[in-house]
């Protein structure tokens, strides 16, 4: 409720940014009128005679609060510099002083209607200085900072409001408990500065919450582009800045000890208020004679001697030593801000270099004719490309565009095939806004190592060729170039570069695409040394009838006639009626192997192993291990002193194979603690059998098993599959049965299942190596019905290995599959549900592919299919590579 309610108020302060800014600058300057109208004009000195106490001033004093000015001063600058590297130089640092203004100038005004005075307070404003943190200000300009339109641009701003609200609401209230608890101190110059403290708080609180957001929506509002294609102000760094949300998001140990902080202070506030008030009554007796004893030396007006303008700049040159320091160093930094900070920039950038910064903010359009495909150049062109150096900007303006730190290089729209890009002029021109001085060369080894070991400026500040080298020379490890450049997809592309010049042909990997690819989902899960990835064509089957369901199901698969085939296959099954699927076992196995000194010795294991006791001690081991990993049974074989445990574990909706390995050598550990002397040989010894052809997963099964059947009516049997029942039925005895037992085959008593279950492994994410196992089916069809014309067929798969989440199925193309057939992810309700459920339609879809296929070849259409379908249409001895009779 409390994120809705800050959300809300984000969007409406980004959606009326002028309304909030008039606003406020109008409450501003009626406090002021209201301030200068209710206070006096008495001006000690020059119309008014003040009283001046003696005090000792300590040398030491002058010193500390000296140097305290200058550190709140330099600290006011450091975060004006934060600000500056966020966007404009002027903009956002401007939005920031009146920040500081309007929350100074809210903090007066309330005192001064609170009646307290200000006398002495001016040696405290350095400690106000310090109170002021802009990067509150930085962390919710990154939200809107990351936007590509004006509506994102709202959006961003409310989500960055409901992500820090709570956290700066929080902040600014313990803040204001903690700095309030000195005003109880009894001491009255702290009184007035913590009183004076707390109401900056806040007033920067209010600033921060309505002015600040409202005034970056406006300024993104304003720096769109134009319609000629030109942005009003050239605001270059905005469009780097990436949201880091779950950064920002408080850490809950801290929300609740700051909670609990701030109910006691609100205790201890509530208890020197409310209950120790009625105590401090007695002490203002003697107020009155004190105050009648203390009259001569109250302030007195007298007439003055000298114009005002004269009396403030007699003042002015007439100013302590460590005023004088603390002015000279405000106006040092204020003009090494505004006059050399560009440059300071410039030249570090340009020496730290640097590439492209990818800004789908600012994009410049692309001229229609310049969107096309263009070949690649060859290595050396690219190393012309790299030595060359840009044409140099030729204003300020443009410098401010073009010098940025390096990024992942620019993407067109569409996806591109290509690494490396030509050097046609008008596409320079074009990407003028993407592209940056590259150095002539590349720097020496010493200086690409700083700058890749400083966490401030790391791999955006280094050229292609100069990462290259750091690799070469083993300061990046080449499998860690996704991790250590800024985006992945750039050490991809360095990958790809350091690869191709290797290759017998340099063009080699010109169409293997790579750009627009999501590689944070593929680190670290699915592969390694990335150079690419393979589209592969994804067609549908269906709708396939199934236990009173309609899917429509993903193939990805480069064999035509498979879809088709199959789609007709779900026809038949439709018109027939559905299908209907149970799952008979749900347990992935894993089958280490382990030696004893003797085979006796082994026996010993395995009996024990197989008694009650045993098992429960080894159960109760294993899952411990997991949430949902729950053995079921052990299968013990034994071979002379070897021993095999083969683990049959639940593994809810994963396909468990790191699950159940995890439980397994917990077990075993167990083991050995009863059976000392027993070694572990290897967690798998091929007893479970994983992506190897293997009688006891066709016999004992492994993951899934499972049963699917149809009824074909004689008709559906003529008019769609174009054969008779009979014919059918002898076919598949010839052939699926009769011909797989003469071939000596292990579970492939089928017409081509491996075909379907491969095509829906790749397009779901499943490993394609365990289309193996998965593949194991026998199909059986006889005649039915009252005439003895209709078909009934069955599949039967004892071992379809699968899962739903995990592995591949956390990549985008393949979650998109799975939601197509409705079980992407973990099932809530039911853990292992999905899982199940996607085995049922593998194992119906593979029916519907054995019904058409066997048909084909009953009726003698296949050869017939294939060759309209699925002839290549390439001319082979045209293509480029390939071996004829006259070049060998």
């Amino acid at each position: 409720m409390l994120t809705g309610l800050f959300r809300m108020h984000g969007h409406l302060v980004a959606s009326h940014p002028w309304e909030v800014i008039v606003g406020t600058v109008t409450l501003t300057i009626c406090m002021m009128s209201m301030n200068m109208f209710t206070g006096n004009d008495q001006i000690c000195g020059w119309n008014f005679d003040c009283p001046k106490t003696e005090e000792q001033i300590l040398s030491s004093d002058i010193i500390i609060l000296t140097i305290t000015r200058c550190i709140a001063i330099v600290y006011i600058y450091f975060q004006f510099q934060n600000l500056r590297q966020l966007g404009s130089k002027y903009i956002l640092g401007i939005a920031g002083l009146f920040t500081i203004f309007s929350s100074f100038v809210f903090s007066t005004v309330v005192i001064h209607f609170l009646d307290k005075e200000l006398t002495g307070l001016n040696e405290a404003l350095p400690f106000f200085l310090l109170l002021i943190d802009l990067s509150k200000a930085c962390a919710l300009a990154k939200f809107a900072l990351s936007s590509s339109s004006q509506d994102e641009v709202r959006d961003n701003i409310a989500r960055g409001m409901s992500v820090l609200g709570p956290t700066f609401t929080l902040d600014a209230l313990v803040e204001c408990l903690v700095i309030g608890v000195g005003t109880m101190s009894g001491v009255r110059q702290l009184e007035i500065m913590c009183c004076f403290g707390c109401m900056s708080v806040l007033a920067n609180y209010f600033v921060f919450m309505t002015f600040f957001p409202a005034c970056v929506s406006l300024v993104l509002e304003l720096s769109r582009e134009s319609q000629e294609g030109h942005p009003i102000w050239q605001l270059s760094h905005f469009s780097r800045v990436m949201e880091e949300e779950e950064d920002n998001k408080p850490n809950p140990v801290t929300q609740r000890v700051k909670m609990i902080m701030s109910l006691g202070l609100v205790m201890v506030h509530a208890h020197s208020r409310w209950i120790s008030e009625p105590l401090s009554i007695n002490t203002t007796v003697g107020v009155p004679q004190v105050g009648m004893e203390l009259d001569h030396l109250l302030p007195r007006r007298i007439e003055p001697e000298k114009p005002l303008w004269h009396f403030y700049l007699t003042r002015m040159i007439t100013m302590d030593i460590e005023q004088v320091i603390c002015l000279a160093l405000a106006l040092l930094l204020a003009i090494k801000y505004i006059f050399f900070e560009q440059a300071e920039m410039e030249s570090t950038l340009s020496l730290k270099n640097p590439i492209t910064m990818s800004a789908p903010a600012l994009t410049t359009r692309r001229p229609a004719e310049t969107c096309c495909r263009k070949e690649p150049c060859p290595p050396q062109a690219l190393s012309l490309a790299q030595s060359t150096p840009a044409p140099a900007p030729t204003n300020k303006s443009e410098r401010d565009e073009v010098i940025r730190p390096l990024s992942a290089p620019a993407t067109d729209p569409q996806p591109k095939s290509f690494f490396v890009e030509g050097d046609e002029e008008q596409e320079q021109k074009a990407e003028m806004d993407q592209q940056s001085l590259l150095p002539p060369k590349p720097r020496d080894l010493d200086v690409c190592v700083a700058i890749i070991n400083n966490p401030e400026l790391g791999a955006r500040f280094l050229s292609d060729a100069e990462v290259m080298q750091l690799v070469n020379s083993k300061h990046i490890p080449a499998y860690k170039l996704e991790a250590m450049m800024e985006k992945p997809e750039r050490g991809v592309a360095i990958r790809r570069q350091m690869i191709s010049a290797k290759l017998p042909s340099p063009s080699a990997l010109s169409t293997l695409p790579y750009a627009d690819y999501d590689y944070s989902k593929v680190m670290g899960t699915c592969c390694e040394n990335v150079i690419g990835y393979i589209p592969v064509p994804v067609g549908v089957a269906g709708p396939l009838h199934l236990d009173g369901k309609q899917f429509q199901v993903p193939m990805a698969t480069t064999e035509g006639c498979l879809v088709a085939s199959t789609n007709r296959g779900c026809r038949a099954i439709a018109l027939g009626g559905g299908a209907k699927c149970r799952i008979l076992a749900d347990s992935m196995t894993r089958g280490p192997v382990v030696r004893l000194p003797s085979a006796c010795q082994a026996a010993e294991v395995k009996a024990w192993l197989e008694s009650t006791d045993g098992f429960q001690e080894i159960k109760e081991a294993f899952d411990n291990t997991s949430r949902f990993a729950r053995l079921q049974k052990l299968l013990v074989g034994l071979a002379g002193r070897n021993l095999y445990i083969r683990f049959h574990s639940k593994t809810g909706d994963a396909m468990g194979m790191n699950m159940i390995s995890k439980g397994t050598e917990q077990a075993l550990n167990t083991l050995q603690l009863h059976f000392p002397e027993l070694q572990v040989m290897a967690v798998s010894g091929n007893y479970c059998t994983d992506k190897k052809p293997a009688a006891i997963n066709w016999i004992e099964g492994r993951g899934k098993s499972a049963v699917c059947e149809a009824t074909i009516p004689a008709k559906v049997v003529r008019e769609v599959l174009k054969t008779s029942t009979a014919a059918l039925v002898e076919v598949n005895i010839s052939k699926n049965l009769v011909g797989s037992a003469m071939a000596g085959s292990i579970g492939g008593f089928n017409a081509h299942a491996a075909n379907l279950v491969a095509a829906i492994y790749i397009a779901c994410g499943q490993d394609p190596a365990q289309s193996v196992g998965s593949s194991n089916c026998i199909t059986l069809m006889e005649a039915s019905g009252p005439t003895g014309e209709d078909l009934y067929i069955s599949c039967t798969m004892p071992s379809i290995e699968l899962g739903t989440v995990g592995g591949g199925t956390s990549l985008p193309p393949q979650q998109a599959c799975l939601q197509m057939l409705g079980v992407q992810g973990a099932c809530l309700d039911c853990p292992g549900e999905n899982a199940r459920q996607l085995a049922r339609v593998v194992c119906a879809t593979v029916l519907a592919g054995e019904l058409s296929l066997m048909a084909a070849l009953t009726a003698g259409h296949l050869v017939k299919s294939h060759m309209t379908h699925n002839r290549s249409k390439v001319n082979l001895q045209e293509t480029p590579g390939t071996c004829t009779k006259k070049a060998s």
